[in-house]
């Protein structure tokens, strides 16, 4: 669902007009979006894999300090020794895959080919921490690694909203 100030919001998260936008997957503490989900393809008909959406430049800027931290070399050599794990994450795939095609359906758009990536590196790599915590975001205890990181992430919403944003015209806030 997208609320009065949600587009507004999300343009001054990223500096520019969002694409595809279909719903605020995921809201900050502070009452701001976090995750946008979008269309499985632009409005001109370009394949857009990545359902799941990071907006918030605080958290954008927490993860990619993590990232930094070398966790995700921890997190691949797991991946490749935990059988549980390859399985969980594995299902983490499967679900955005699912719901990808699903969001194709409900856009009625043409779902996007079988093979094509889902996010983060799924479900062979840990590539991306940011679409990974965006996906356990937006779905609560479904990407295991998505889970640890978001765990280890500090409070970034506690010094308040990322953005102030106007409503768009004729909205209320």
């Amino acid at each position: 669902m997208i609320e009065a100030g949600d587009t507004a919001a999300v343009a001054a998260q990223l500096g520019r007009e969002p694409r595809g936008v279909r719903a605020v997957a995921s809201r900050c503490p502070c009452g701001r979006p976090a995750v946008i989900e979008t269309a499985p393809r632009l409005p001109d008909g370009t394949p857009f894999p990545t359902l799941f959406y990071l907006t918030c430049p605080k958290a954008a800027s927490a993860i990619g300090t993590l990232e930094g931290s070398g966790i995700m070399r921890d997190m691949q050599a797991r991946l490749a020794d935990d059988p549980s794990l390859r399985e969980k994450y594995a299902a983490a795939h499967e679900d955005y895959l699912r719901r990808r095609d699903e969001a194709a359906r409900d856009e009625g758009v043409e779902p996007l080919p079988a093979g094509m990536q889902s996010a983060g590196g799924m479900p062979e790599r840990v590539k991306c921490l940011h679409a990974l915590i965006a996906h356990e975001m937006a779905v609560p205890g479904v990407n295991p690694f998505g889970r640890e990181a978001l765990e280890a992430l500090p409070e970034w919403w506690r010094s308040g909203p990322c953005v102030r944003a106007e409503p768009e015209p004729g909205e209320d806030e």
